[in-house]
């Protein structure tokens, strides 16, 4: 019977003394490689601007571990590629397990305690886990291959949309070198640890206590079996053992000592950038410092070191790109190059000993690295991006704080230089007199009270394009009917509301976003009220997630909850179902900012309409284009806009009938892209509260005093 100490793995037996400390002096060095390495970017990150991303360290530690081991960013929109990473990820941790397992036996337990362990069942063990996860990892690095070389994802292509062909950095080659390096380089890597794995079995083939326990190596096994039927003898194996131990334990030790200079490692800043994620990121806007002299980011050293942690964790899988509509209609933009450019402009400027001269540290403008100022203004700011990307990188943040720049210098639209000035001197992006946001409620049968002199349950802010656009204008007076027939104890801040500045924010105006913020949570402070209630998902989500920093913390609801508790309680009635074959959009800041996907769909179900979901929907939703103040800056003509490419999606299903919204700016948006997509006719543009009500039952008196007024 074999002596379960016997069976063990043979590391250095017939290696000459000076051959194995050569293999030491050249791990040793790898490692000395690694940690300058890894001490220059530290470096780098210390060269950026405080963060306050240090706080529930243990929380956010345990979040990162459960995303990274369920995989759950990477399985998203493309099970595929996500599986496969899983193959390579899980695989090369359990391959570093094990490789630190003999290295604490070998090189410290042995020598300094006499304590083994490796060996018998727990080698045994170890080897068929270590052979699993091997064979794993070659199977997900195979198909990623054959996915970057024969799929052609246009997500994985490298071809700028904000470059010509011919500029230097148009498509990048050295991405693709780099990819293939990595690929080429883990690959070889597994495969000669395989074969280094039989040859050792071949070569001992003799020794009961090796080969009588190759089939717990059964990788290795297989292909130990492969080599004797080609006729490699033990002789043979102990030949070629030398040079192929030396390739593999060379090519694995350069694969370290390289791990901080390419891509390889993501496989830390990925983990760093998913623990100090951000859950509000791009909902929730940062301040200003009150000692900061310029807003917005500038230089490279603007950034603050969470900033440049992201940009080193992006993976370049192209998903953002993908999600962008921005990018989806030719603007040039792409999520994913912004963060690439400000990588190269980093790793350029700050890994050096001593950071260059200012000037030569401005991120905006025309040269290699730099971002354009096009590109920075075609960005919606729909967080499509920050939602998909697998490793939490966060993009709009950093686009908003490149805009505040431009603002600030003046660079922007001229179109939007005079929203913007409108806004500052009326409170509203239309120009109109304060006296007129609530002049749409004189044309209703009822009063509606002034919450800055009486109390109210629910105070109503209306928003600017609800209250003074006159296609949203109707809507806004069905809202304020079914809130009336509910019976709901509701009222409005009228001349005392101003631009929410939710787009006025995400443009980069952070003096006039501050202005309109502070003054609203004035008007609101006069009040007395027990929650607000929006029509507009951008009011909501800047009073829900900013407002709170400025002082100013409310419950407040979108309309569509509000109205569904409505009905579940019997407190508005309808007086007929409708039989429309409908699909509903889900707007960027209900739904993708703040997850409310579900009380839309409810409504359309219980009005007993056939609610059919575009292929985009949820968090997947693609954006109309009026965000981050787009809707104040005119598309160059004779482009697609993402709304357009919109309507195209809900022109495939068929039968469709309606096209449901629940945003003003969505209705302005789609109605005007419902015209010149060529579907005008075949289906209709509505608001939600539109089809509620077509539903209602309205008491007689209401009815009875809109007739009257209409004939008046």
């Amino acid at each position: 019977m074999t002596n379960p100490i016997e069976i063990t793995r043979i590391l250095f037996e017939d290696f000459q003394p000076q051959t194995i400390h050569l293999f030491y002096a050249f791990g040793y060095s790898a490692i000395a490689i690694f940690i300058y390495g890894t001490y220059t970017q530290i470096r780098k990150y210390r060269r950026g601007k405080d963060d306050g991303s240090w706080g529930e360290l243990l929380h956010r530690f345990w979040d990162m571990a459960k995303t990274m081991g369920s995989h759950r960013t990477l399985v998203r929109r493309d099970k595929k590629a996500g599986r496969a990473h899983g193959l390579i990820f899980f695989g090369f941790v359990l391959l570093f397990i094990g490789t630190s397992t003999i290295t604490l036996e070998y090189d410290i337990l042995e020598p300094l305690f006499g304590i083994k362990f490796w060996y018998g069942n727990f080698y045994l063990w170890f080897s068929l886990v270590l052979d699993i996860a091997g064979f794993g990892l070659i199977l997900g690095l195979i198909y990623m291959m054959y996915r970057r070389k024969w799929l052609n994802l246009p997500k994985l292509s490298y071809a700028r949309l904000d470059r010509q062909p011919g500029d230097p950095d148009f498509d990048r080659p050295q991405y693709r070198r780099e990819d293939w390096a990595f690929l080429w380089s883990f690959i070889l890597i597994g495969i000669t640890g395989f074969v280094l794995e039989a040859t050792r079995l071949v070569w001992l083939s003799g020794r009961p206590s090796v080969w009588d326990y190759r089939m717990w190596s059964p990788i290795g096994a297989a292909l130990a079996h492969l080599m004797q039927g080609l006729g490699m003898t033990s002789e043979g194996a102990s030949a070629f053992r030398p040079s192929l131990w030396w390739f593999h334990g060379l090519l694995s030790l350069t694969f370290i000592a390289l791990i901080p200079r390419t891509k390889i490692k993501h496989i830390f800043t990925a983990a760093a950038s998913l623990m100090f994620k951000d859950p509000l990121a791009g909902r929730r806007l940062p301040r200003v410092p009150d000692d900061q002299k310029n807003a917005g980011y500038k230089a490279i050293t603007d950034l603050t070191w969470k900033n440049l942690l992201h940009l080193d964790a992006c993976t370049k899988c192209g998903r953002c790109q993908e999600a962008c509509p921005a990018n989806a209609v030719g603007a040039p933009l792409s999520p994913r190059d912004v963060i690439l450019s400000l990588r190269e402009f980093a790793n350029n400027a700050l890994n050096k000993k001593e950071l260059p001269k200012e000037a030569e540290l401005d991120i905006h403008g025309k040269d290699v690295g730099q971002v354009f100022m096009e590109t920075l203004w075609s960005c919606r700011t729909c967080l499509a991006c920050v939602e998909i990307c697998p490793v939490a990188v966060e993009h709009v943040p950093i686009i908003v704080q490149m805009r505040r720049h431009l603002v600030e210098q003046g660079e922007m639209e001229p179109l939007l230089e005079k929203t913007l000035q409108t806004i500052h001197k009326s409170g509203n992006s239309f120009g109109e007199s304060k006296r007129k946001r609530a002049a749409w409620a004189k044309d209703l049968s009822f009063e509606i009270k002034d919450a800055r002199l009486d109390p109210v349950d629910i105070l109503w802010f209306v928003g600017d394009y609800a209250s003074f656009d006159p296609r949203n204008q109707k809507v806004t007076q069905a809202f304020a009917k079914l809130m009336n027939a509910a019976g709901v104890d509701f009222g409005l801040l009228f001349e005392g509301e101003m631009n929410a500045g939710n787009d006025v924010r995400r443009v980069g105006e952070e003096g006039l976003y501050e202005y309109l913020a502070t003054s609203n949570i004035q008007s609101l402070s006069d009040c007395d009220f027990n929650s607000i209630v929006t029509t507009d998902p951008h009011s909501y989500n800047t009073i829900r997630n900013e407002y709170p920093d400025f002082g100013g913390s409310y419950e407040i609801q979108h309309y569509s909850t509000v109205v569904k508790k409505l009905l579940e309680d019997g407190k508005l009635k309808l007086k007929k179902k409708l039989d429309y074959r409908v699909t509903f959009h889900d707007p960027c800041h209900l739904g993708r900012f703040n997850k409310g996907y579900d009380a839309p769909r409810d409504i359309i179900k219980m009005l007993g309409c056939d609610l059919v979901d575009m292929g985009r929907n949820r968090d997947n939703s693609f954006c109309c284009g009026a965000g981050g103040g787009r809707i104040w800056i005119p598309d160059p003509v004779g482009t697609v806009k993402p709304s357009q490419n919109r309507m195209n999606e809900a022109g495939t299903i068929e039968g469709l009938q309606v096209f449901v919204v629940s945003c003003p700016k969505d209705l302005t948006m789609f109605e005007d892209a419902l015209k010149t997509s060529g579907y005008e006719g075949k289906f209709i543009v509505r608001e939600l509260i539109e089809l509620i009500d077509e539903c209602m039952d309205y008491p007689e008196e209401i009815l009875e005093k809109e007739v009257v007024a209409e004939i008046e």
